[in-house]
């Protein structure tokens, strides 16, 4: 049914209702927010008021960002390449697929001590782990200790998903890519004897992973290998998953080497944390300067791809490990700031009175 459009109507409230009945209107109610009479503050950007707002923004970044510069700095760091692309490297008959397996060595000096935990790494070079397949080529639910999901793991997994018609434990191509190099540090004493480093492999990965996120399938009995039955490691594998280590604490998926390369990286160049060399005395630093050589049992291959493969040392501080960018960023904001402020208070004081002291003219 067709209905007259009044413009009256809309201005007045409606149409008038019938005899008793209530009035309806579409008027706003009567209050500060509706009617928009509530109180506002809009700035005056001023000379006064913008320039003490960059000197202060660069006399403040200024001297955190040389903090934290200085602070990086004072971080001890030493990294190894040992990828042995070059022929004058130990490593390099590691690069040929008939020297299995290959073990070199390369020697190093610590011009200086470090004080304080140490923290080994390992990196990789012109690695995507950022790859959008290569990110979903896993199953949670099969890394969370689900049962049927260890048996029927996720189609995401391709083509990672079963070999030899029985589905791979763990599956996926993050899986089947992880880090399986071996490093030992030893330091060459004043007698020449090597003196082997002790390398903590537990408490390198994060809480909420070890302990949330990673779960071993269930089962009633200790032994590991049967909870796995039916299953059969990556291809890329030397062993299956329970055998990565000997403590049940530390083996299948709650391994820390393993939940730190399932965690994977942004950029193509990174690093992940290998072992800790904790502090046994204060009265002693935990590496001292001197001799010392990297023991490496080179699996990984990564000369393919043209990546390379190092080794860092490297103490921390409050922020954490060494990084000169936030530092610098600090800086380099801070500068800008007070040089824009130095810029438009020359402006301002140049042309300030200009408006008011111009001669017209017609």
């Amino acid at each position: 049914m067709a209905m007259n459009y009044n413009a009256k109507d809309e201005v007045d409230g409606g149409p008038p209702c019938a005899p008793g009945g209530t009035a309806k209107t579409r008027r706003p109610d009567n209050t500060a927010f509706k009617q928009q009479r509530l109180p506002a503050w809009q700035p005056i950007l001023t000379a006064g008021t913008v320039l003490p707002i960059f000197f202060i923004i660069g006399l403040i970044f200024i001297p955190i960002g040389i903090g934290i510069f200085v602070t990086s700095n004072n971080i001890r760091e030493i990294e190894i390449d040992y990828t042995g692309t070059e022929p004058s490297s130990p490593c390099n008959k590691c690069l040929s697929p008939d020297v299995t397996p290959c073990i070199c060595t390369i020697n190093f000096t610590l011009e200086k001590s470090f004080e304080g935990n140490v923290f080994m790494y390992y990196g990789l070079s012109n690695f995507y782990q950022n790859h959008r397949r290569y990110v979903k080529s896993r199953d949670d639910s099969q890394l969370n200790g689900d049962s049927s999901a260890l048996l029927n793991p996720s189609k995401e997994c391709e083509p990672y998903r079963r070999n030899e018609d029985k589905p791979i434990a763990p599956c996926g191509a993050i899986a089947n890519s992880m880090f399986n190099d071996t490093l030992e540090l030893f330091l060459i004493g004043n007698d020449s004897y090597p003196m082997p480093i002790a390398l903590k492999k537990k408490g390198i990965a994060w809480w909420t992973d070890k302990n949330v996120k990673f779960r071993n399938p269930p089962g009633g009995d200790n032994n590991l290998e049967e909870r796995f039955k039916g299953t059969t490691k990556p291809v890329n594998w030397l062993k299956p998953v329970y055998m990565l280590d000997s403590d049940q604490d530390n083996n299948g998926f709650i391994n820390e080497d393993f939940i730190v390369w399932m965690r994977t990286a942004a950029l193509p160049t990174f690093r992940k944390l290998y072992r800790l060399i904790e502090r046994k005395s204060d009265l002693h630093p935990t590496l001292p300067a001197g001799r010392y050589y990297l023991n490496i049992t080179y699996n990984y291959p990564v000369h393919y791809f043209d990546g390379r493969k190092r080794m860092i040392l490297s103490t921390i501080s409050w922020m954490g490990g060494k990084n000169p960018f936030l530092g610098i960023a600090y800086i380099a904001v801070g500068s800008i700031s007070f040089l824009l402020g130095v810029v438009l208070l020359v402006i301002n004081h140049k042309y300030r009175n200009s408006s008011n002291t111009a001669d017209i003219t017609i």
